[in-house]
């Protein structure tokens, strides 16, 4: 679990969404971190501090002058103990009273402490949210280095449909994760990962597709944005798959053409791509303008040849580290091997999807590196995430060497 002995500051504020801090801090422990709770007084009319001491585990700070044994001056010793800081909710009252540099409760006066990363997540009235004086305090705490979680838009408590919603709590979960773990690898260097599967059009309603899940790119993009990357993930059919928090951008493509055009308008200024994507090799030469009716026993499609967008990189390939996959069911290095060359690749990922544990679909994968120079790396099946990380280190290993 990456929040493994992490520790985190959870400090709730006065706003309805106050209840969704139980969930908060309940995904948090479960995720392996220890948890500890700063409550406004106007936060205990929402949920009570005896709910969120049970759920952390840990004494709850309310009040400047409480009697907990556990911490001498305890505003400072939280905010020494937090390797990161979050507020969730952040009201409007709290935003603007830590943007003003005012410390006069427990939350405000440890968050003035600390030297965690402070996590933000405000939650209010749209009108509220939009009013230019919050709108000024939160462009100025990002100044300062804070970090905002962007409320979402939806029905809020006071009736209305619009954006102060405050996030689902397994968002900011991920984002506290993110920020908690996040290291400096990749920092700096601009990244493009490819996920998913294409899909041609053979009428409006059918396509030529395949079985890929995207779960190995989209992992892949996670650990390339806790690395430190600013990174592009251009998705195939993944539409069920939530952008990994901390990816810059993510664009969404249907075709393979669409994928060679969003990738291509990306690549001149990157410095690594990550192409696991497996795109269709054809598409339907004429695609019908609409829906081809069942006449007789079998249809038959003239099919085009699709862009290999792997080897244009490949020949493109400037000052990039271009790393591919090969997805076989046999002869797995020969045909592995052949790609690599072929395509100009630095590392080449190669992967049996017959294999067991090694499929589409599941959440584990069995890969083979391969290297131009004729070495290669074998390793054990093991979860997709593990599977990304390592594959990031090698490449920003190769990266490194490139930039010697």
């Amino acid at each position: 679990m990456l929040l493994e002995n992490k520790k985190i500051v959870l400090a709730i504020s006065g706003g309805i969404a106050a209840f969704k801090a139980a969930e908060i801090a309940s995904m948090l422990r479960k995720r392996g971190a220890e948890v500890k709770c700063i409550m406004t007084e106007h936060a205990t009319e929402f949920i009570t501090p005896l709910t969120m001491r049970e759920i952390s585990g840990n004494p709850v700070a309310v009040s400047m002058f409480s009697d907990i044994p556990e911490f001498n001056v305890e505003h400072i010793a939280l905010a020494q103990w937090a390797d990161v800081f979050v507020i969730a909710p952040a009201t409007a009252n709290v935003i603007g009273k830590i943007a003003g540099g005012i410390a006069d409760d427990m939350l405000t006066t440890t968050v003035m402490a600390t030297t965690a990363p402070v996590v933000i997540a405000p939650a209010m009235n749209s009108n509220m949210y939009m009013n230019p004086i919050v709108q000024k305090n939160i462009a100025a705490l990002k100044e300062y280095g804070y970090e905002i979680i962007e409320p979402a838009t939806g029905h809020l408590a006071c009736g209305v449909t619009g954006v102060g919603r405050l996030p689902e709590p397994e968002d900011i979960v991920d984002y506290v994760e993110f920020t908690a773990c996040r290291t400096s690898l990749l920092k700096g260097k601009k990244v493009i990962v490819t996920a998913g599967g294409t899909r041609e059009p053979i009428d409006p309603v059918r396509f030529i597709g395949n079985h890929s899940s995207g779960r190995m790119g989209f992992a892949i993009a996670k650990a390339a944005a806790f690395a430190g990357a600013d990174v592009t993930l251009v998705a195939g059919s993944n539409d069920h798959l939530k952008t990994p928090a901390g990816v810059a951008r993510r664009i969404d493509v249907g075709s393979t053409n669409d994928m060679k055009a969003a990738v291509d308008s990306y690549y001149d200024d990157c410095d690594l791509v990550i192409k696991s994507a497996a795109v269709a090799d054809y598409r339907s030469a004429h695609p019908a303008a609409n829906k081809i009716k069942k006449s007789d026993e079998t249809l038959t499609l003239t099919m085009a040849k699709n862009p290999d967008i792997l080897y244009g990189l490949g020949q493109r390939k400037a000052h990039q580290v271009l790393i591919g996959f090969a997805a076989e069911t046999t002869n797995l290095i020969e045909y592995g091997t052949a790609k690599l060359k072929k395509k100009n690749l630095d590392m080449l990922v190669a992967n049996d999807v017959s294999a067991e544990g090694a499929g589409f679909q599941g959440t584990t994968n069995i890969a083979t590196f391969l290297f131009p120079d004729g070495s290669m790396e074998k390793l054990e099946k093991m979860d997709k995430e593990d599977l990304a990380a390592v594959i990031v280190e090698r490449a920003a290993a190769i990266l490194a060497k490139k930039n010697q």
